[in-house]
């Protein structure tokens, strides 16, 4: 009896599937991987008779190794995967990656930069190249980089990959000088994201502002910096807030602070839209006028930047097309190629 259950418990191959039901090999492949070729009712019977008998398609990474192809596109994403689908701008960027893997009948693995190889149980083996996106670093990126494989990095660089960018610090001088145009006595506040190595919300210190970092908050900052010198405006690193991730209730923590700071700001950048409209909804809380007694800018253009009340002023920088492109770079072969996205000024009514 032990003996029975062992043959009983052991899965099925292609070939002793077939057998069992009477068909060929082709007929029962056909039936998981290209149901045009088979009618409706002879698809449904194969699919049925298969699952009685504890078969469900050929195992993807054994086919990968025949094939020396998986089919498989991996996404390393170098936040937590629950973090990622929260921010509107990875949710963008996804989508971008997806329509292009649908077309081209390709699937999605998506993997953390914040779990280890092992916790991962070396799921990096399985795709066919990868899309790396953030800044990423740790075992799991070592790993990835050690298979060989094709690479297209989005939102930084790493030696020779392939990369897809934006100009992060002309987008910020162009929102920057557009709010500080027509304001002669500016009074400057910066809600920035990430620019120190800190969990807590905080404004900056004159040491922080010392930094060669080319983190994309930092080219963000400069650009900011760099539209306030021209129109002969500072913005004192007190006047700069730290917040550690892109969160709308660690935004409105720094925001009511910027708010109710003295003297108030009447020019608040922020270097998200998530920062953005927390900062309009403390505005409103605080009885101050949006753009009559404050101007607010984002940076993002995510889909409810434009449905907020006022609508927002923000930076486009292409996050769907980010997506294609980087999917598009990856499959076509261009693994050397690194290219730069033009960033649009979105002008709304956050701003006069």
């Amino acid at each position: 009896m032990r003996s029975k259950d062992l043959v009983i418990k052991k899965k099925l191959n292609l070939k002793q599937v077939a057998e069992q039901l009477g068909v060929s090999t082709a007929t029962v492949s056909n039936a998981f991987n290209r149901p045009d070729q088979l009618s409706a009712k002879l698809r449904d019977r194969i699919l049925k008779e298969s699952a009685e008998l504890g078969y469900f398609g050929a195992n993807l990474a054994a086919r990968s190794l025949r094939r020396g192809e998986s089919g498989v596109i991996g996404v390393m994403l170098a936040d937590s995967l629950s973090y990622s689908f929260s921010d509107p701008v990875a949710n963008q960027l996804m989508q971008g990656i997806a329509e292009v893997l649908v077309e081209q009948k390709k699937q999605l693995l998506l993997l953390s930069n914040g779990i280890s190889s092992a916790e991962q149980s070396g799921a990096e083996s399985l795709p066919d190249g990868f899309i790396l996106y953030g800044a990423l670093q740790g075992n799991a990126f070592e790993h990835i980089l050690r298979t060989g494989k094709p690479v297209v990095a989005v939102d930084f660089e790493f030696s020779n990959t392939a990369s897809v960018n934006i100009d992060n610090e002309q987008g910020a001088f162009a929102i920057a000088s557009h709010a500080l145009s027509k304001n002669d006595s500016s009074q400057v506040a910066v809600l920035g994201l990430r620019l120190i190595e800190s969990s807590r919300v905080c404004r900056l210190t004159s040491d922080d502002l010392v930094s060669q970092s080319r983190e994309i908050s930092r080219s963000r900052l400069a650009g900011y910096m760099r539209a306030a010198s021209d129109k002969d405006t500072s913005i004192a690193a007190d006047k700069i807030w730290h917040i550690p991730i892109n969160s709308p209730e660690r935004a409105e923590i720094a925001a009511r602070e910027a708010l109710t700071s003295t003297p108030l700001p009447n020019v608040l950048l922020c270097m998200s839209d998530v920062i953005a409209l927390a900062a309009l909804r403390v505005a409103h809380e605080l009885n101050i006028a949006v753009p009559e007694q404050l101007q607010v800018t984002g940076f993002d253009d995510i889909p409810e930047a434009s449905r907020s009340n006022p609508a927002l002023t923000t930076v486009c920088q292409q996050s769907l097309e980010k997506g294609r492109l980087a999917a598009r770079m990856l499959l076509d072969g261009n693994v050397g190629e690194k290219r730069i996205l033009e960033t649009r000024l979105v002008v709304r009514q956050s701003c006069k």
